[in-house]
């Protein structure tokens, strides 16, 4: 069962019980977990039952005992060890695996619920915090996992071992091992909250840390251009300081765990190892020499295993804290919603916008206010409007990124609330003003999506885009790699490239957001004759600000305040000499 199926039957992580969220993941594995644990089991025999040979030689000394019983007792000593190591590869291999295999799923849950959130969930989180979960978080619950396991086991190894050979050999002594637990427990729950509190303080400063580092990366063209690198690396240096203060009462509080579940348990072992020396000497015990030896050596092992769990208590802190904060983005209910909705199969491309109004969150008004359109399949139709005018809130509700607060949108005569818009979206393409590539070659970049596109088409896309004479002079042709976000292009190249790509998609809906207004003239005019060849034929909604890339759409709707002003085609809206016609006088006036 995969870990989208495991969360839809509601036992995804809950950031409100992270430990029985973790059990619940190991748990989805449970043939590879039982053979882990009893490979331990087997494994971990010496631990608790050495001390029983160690007894037994002991007072075969003290009693003149045999050779051959000593060298029985060493011979089976000797057989205990060496099934150490198969049995410590069997417990690696399955429980390593199943651990390995929970980090991925976490992973690929968080990929596939990232996908899954609405984009209102982007414009709220810094994309860096994103990453911190998908790769810190996940790290932690791994090593969580592989740090505390071990110990818990073994001390639980230890517990049943030490408590069983006690009963039967003085059972009067088991009172003073059960004094261990209420007081571990005790120092556990003591020290449990203010770990978990300053673990989150820790997390949240990591998070604001990673987000500041960033931005940092995404503005240093602008620091740079402006002379701010001093303010740049301040406002780092400030989140660097927050981190650093978190962390060191992290660590002063780890310090503290440490040291006293060192010392309490230590005085425990060594108050174990006189009472029953004080039993033996005094006769209140009927307890051999070998015995002492054997009680005290089993409570030390269990004391040194309650304070390696005591120790374990920041690991097992930051860990669950991770949980909660993978659980942040799984339980997020910001969810776009398409799940048992109507697939799309096929589109024509009409559009059909009925009285729509949007308001964003938390804002005083409407960013776009009773927009009744109606687009037929194959046309052009563009947006103009001063900033705020709500042209690419428009395009937004077209994509469903934004759901319509009242009114309805539909495609092809069909209500999109009705659609899953995964589908829909297949054949939608859309070319923003600054196109974004990945790191990865051309030939990646304009395939996206499309592993089965063939050379020739590859090529014909780079053709119609005016790309292919750029690309196919660069040394590596179409395997060149064009740097994080395209940064070894020009914008014009960039912008030819993802329209490469959208005709390689060959949409019926196309989307322009401004895509040649940061363009100079020659690349704008090479952006624009390729922006013809991908519109021909497909249904085109075009926001634009220099109105000269627009005069020949179809319809031309001129936007104020999230209402249409006006509409109809250049010429009429200059023969009507309303606010288009002001706009365009403004703009050729300037030329």
């Amino acid at each position: 069962m995969s870990l989208q199926a495991f969360a839809r039957r509601q036992e995804m992580l809950d950031g409100a019980h992270p430990a029985r969220s973790v059990l619940r993941l190991l748990a989805r594995r449970p043939w590879r977990m039982l053979l882990a644990f009893l490979a331990f089991a087997v494994k971990e025999v010496p631990l608790w039952f050495l001390p029983v040979v160690t007894a037994a030689i002991i007072d075969l000394v003290s009693s003149g005992g045999s050779v051959g019983a000593v060298l029985g007792w060493l011979a089976l000593a000797v057989l205990l060890l060496v099934q150490n190591y198969p049995s410590h590869i069997v417990y690696t291999r399955n429980f390593m695996t199943v651990v390995r295999d929970t980090g991925a799923d976490l992973r690929n849950a968080l990929a596939a619920r990232l996908q899954s959130l609405s984009i209102g969930y982007y414009t709220r989180t810094s994309a860096s915090i994103v990453q911190n979960k998908v790769v810190r978080d996940v790290e932690n619950v791994e090593m969580m996992l592989q740090q505390m396991t071990h110990p818990l086991m073994s001390s639980a190894m230890v517990l049943i071992g030490a408590v069983t050979m006690t009963a039967i050999t003085v059972p009067q002594f088991l009172p003073i091992y059960a004094f261990t637990v209420p007081i571990a427990i005790g120092l556990r729950a003591a020290l449990r909250r203010r770990s978990r509190a300053r673990n989150e303080v820790f997390r949240r400063e990591m998070e604001g840390f990673a987000a500041r580092v960033g931005e940092m990366a995404s503005l240093i063209p602008v620091t740079r251009a402006h002379g701010l690198e001093q303010t740049a690396v301040s406002r780092v240096a400030t989140g660097a300081d927050g981190v650093r203060r978190a962390g060191l009462h992290l660590d002063m509080l780890n310090g503290h765990v440490a040291s006293i579940s060192w010392v309490t348990m230590q005085i425990l072992g060594a108050g174990c190892l006189g009472v029953a020396a004080i039993f033996s000497i005094t006769g209140f015990l009927p307890i051999s020499p070998g015995e002492v030896v054997l009680l005290s050596t089993y409570f030390a092992l269990l004391t040194q295993g309650l304070t390696n769990l005591l120790m374990l208590i920041p690991v097992g802190a930051r860990g669950m804290e991770s949980v909660r904060s993978i659980a942040e983005v799984l339980q997020e209910p910001d969810v776009e919603q398409n799940e048992c909705k109507r697939a799309v199969d096929a589109v024509e491309g009409r559009l059909t916008l009925e009285d729509v109004s949007h308001r964003y969150s938390g804002a005083e008004g409407e960013a776009v206010q009773g927009v009744s359109l109606d687009i037929e399949a194959g046309t052009t139709v563009a947006f103009v409007g001063s900033s705020g005018s709500g042209k690419s809130t428009l395009l937004n509700l077209v994509l469903g990124f934004v759901r319509p607060t009242s009114g309805r949108i539909l495609l092809d005569g069909v209500d999109m609330q009705e659609l899953d818009l995964r589908t829909a979206r297949r054949f939608t393409s859309v070319v923003p003003q600054e196109s974004v590539l990945f790191e990865g070659t051309i030939r990646e970049n304009i395939a996206y999506g499309m592993p089965d596109a063939g050379e020739e088409r590859i090529i014909a896309a780079l053709r119609d885009a005016n790309a292919w004479e750029f690309v196919r002079d660069l040394p590596d042709t179409m395997d060149t790699v064009v740097g994080e976000r395209g940064a070894r292009l020009s914008g014009g190249q960039r912008q030819r490239l993802a329209i490469a790509r959208a005709l390689l998609r060959d949409p019926r809906v196309l989307l322009l957001d401004e895509a040649t207004s940061a363009l100079d003239p020659e690349a704008e005019e090479l952006v624009k004759e390729a922006l013809g060849r991908l519109m021909r034929g497909r249904t085109t909604l075009v926001v634009a600000h220099r109105l000269s890339t627009i005069r020949s759409a179809d319809r031309i709707v001129v936007l104020d305040r999230g209402r249409i002003a006006e509409q109809g085609t250049h010429e009429e809206l200059l023969e009507t000499g309303g606010r288009y016609a002001s706009m365009h006088l403004t703009q050729t006036g300037a030329r």
